[in-house]
């Protein structure tokens, strides 16, 4: 890139997702700094030029900074990147806030909802960040695939569509391509609600139900997924593209997937607790399914596949009666 187009980006969040993004913008020939609360991962990844805890292997660009300073890392920036957990959301929206100036733009790869409220991330970011142009990061994407430059596409949603080209440009790289749209809300919902059908399938899968099974539960998931969203104010569409329906196919199928991780395990017989440990990072669905199943009972929406999970994550229900509860639901036209 030409550099008389390189920006300045900070990317919130020394995960695997953060720091896979921010390789990929530093590859792209931006000047990225890489902000994380840990000092210690942090101190290791100046260290090391690589992020070993999740990412060994794969060397940081000339261009990528990690800073140990919130301040410092945001200082000039012209586009922030959010890549934290959805429960650190809202925090860091907050501590950010006085630290801004007019300039940055905020965009967020996180996928949740905020835990106990069920607000969409969105909505956190206006009331934190009243004024500034809001845009997500969304789709079938895993952070090693992405890191290794495999090929990949996303959806990037924005409150305006400026924003959202200029978020697609800024990502896009020979083997990355980035679609916009302007539906916050359908892409968010379809980001959140498809973890937690995650772990349906990895529990389907470590019972030994088949192929036949995964499939059918991918196709009700989606039409879960389809409902809600579009009572939230989401639009059809978009949850038969990337962030609707590639992103679950991605999740529900490849053990790259931490959710789909959490669900093998649960059907081996550990604890929640067990099976976070053995998986070591962040397990989104978890706090996703108390999120999706509380805004099913709000609204009136029929989620049965979610609401098992929910009770085998948080009520002792066996995996193996929770598949039964499901085949044992009334017959019904598959439209409904």
């Amino acid at each position: 890139m030409d550099a008389t187009h390189s920006k300045t980006i900070a990317v919130l969040g020394a995960g695997s997702w953060g720091t896979a993004l921010a390789i990929l913008l530093s590859g792209n020939g931006h000047r990225v700094r890489l902000w994380g609360h840990l000092v210690e991962e942090i101190t290791a990844l100046i260290r090391d030029r690589e992020n070993k805890q999740y990412l060994p292997g794969v060397g940081f660009p000339a261009t990528l900074q990690p800073e140990i300073v919130l301040r410092k890392a945001l200082d000039g920036a012209s586009e922030i990147l959010i890549a934290v957990p959805s429960h650190a959301f809202q925090s860091v929206t907050s501590n950010i806030a006085p630290l801004l100036d007019a300039q940055p733009g905020i965009t967020w790869a996180t996928k949740g909802f905020e835990p106990g409220t069920q607000r969409l991330l969105s909505e956190v970011a206006a009331e934190q960040l009243p004024g500034r142009e809001l845009a997500i990061i969304s789709g079938p994407t895993f952070a090693g695939e992405v890191a290794r430059g495999l090929p990949t596409a996303v959806t990037v949603a924005a409150t305006t569509q400026g924003h959202a080209e200029q978020m697609a440009e800024l990502l896009h790289a020979a083997w990355f391509r980035a679609y916009t749209s302007d539906d916050l809300v359908g892409v968010q919902v379809g980001g959140a609600s498809k973890n937690v059908l995650a772990i349906a399938a990895g529990i389907a899968d470590g019972l030994g139900f088949g192929a036949n099974t995964r499939a059918a539960l991918i196709t009700r998931g989606l039409t879960e997924i389809m409902r809600l969203g579009i009572k939230l104010g989401g639009r059809q569409e978009t949850f038969m593209g990337l962030a609707g329906l590639g992103d679950l196919v991605l999740t529900c199928t490849d053990n790259q997937s931490r959710n789909r991780r959490m669900g093998l395990a649960l059907a081996e017989g550990l604890s929640q607790e067990k099976a976070r440990t053995s998986i070591g990072q962040e397990v989104e669905g978890v706090h996703a399914a108390q999120e999706v199943y509380a805004l099913s009972q709000r609204h009136g929406v029929e989620m049965p596949i979610s609401e098992q999970v929910y009770r085998v994550l948080y009520e002792g229900l066996a995996p193996k009666q929770a598949v039964h509860n499901l085949l044992e639901r009334r017959q019904k036209a598959e439209g409904l």
